[in-house]
């Protein structure tokens, strides 16, 4: 029988790939292109999977954030508060995640994806049950936890390519 954590680790490498796949080929002018004048981009729809992700994990684990000890934060120079994470944000803050790579963007991807599977192939089906989160009723286990990123993940990517495909359609 297959474990729980193998389950989660290849849930995000699933996500891994896929990212790579939407990141690989495109320009700067790509990655900001909107569909419409209020859709997001990839540029921030990456971003912000990659930073709902970093913020979450490294809760559930008791960790740092990667966007701050790894200097994510600083090579990104984006104009937001060091903890925001894209949650809530307007187009006009959509707009605002501009002048990145996708090299830039995979690299801290990759961090964080690297950090997540030594999180998730660590863990036991009991540790599963562990609350990570109060503030809500009921409280949020750890695995309800790391299916709402994986859930969060899959959508912010799956719009991500459909993007990229509309592009390419208009080239």
């Amino acid at each position: 029988m297959t474990s729980a954590a193998s389950v989660l680790a290849d849930s995000f490498d699933r996500i891994h790939g896929s990212v790579h796949r939407i990141l690989d080929g495109l320009t700067p002018e790509q990655l900001i292109a909107r569909v419409d004048s209020e859709a997001n981009t990839i540029a921030w729809l990456v971003w912000h999977l990659t930073r709902v992700q970093d913020d979450h994990l490294a809760d559930a684990a008791g960790t740092p954030q990667l966007w701050v000890t790894d200097g994510w934060f600083d090579r990104f120079a984006l104009p937001f508060d060091v903890e925001a994470t894209g949650y809530g944000q307007s187009s006009d803050d959509v707009e605002l995640v501009a002048g990145l790579t996708p090299e830039l963007l995979a690299g801290y991807f990759d961090d964080v994806h690297t950090q997540t599977i030594a999180f998730v192939s660590a863990l036991s089906d009991d540790d599963l049950d562990r609350i990570v989160d109060t503030r809500w009723t009921p409280a949020v286990t750890l695995s309800a936890r790391l299916v709402s990123v994986i859930g969060d993940d899959t959508q912010h990517v799956g719009q991500a390519a459909f993007i990229k495909g509309v592009l390419k359609r208009r080239a």
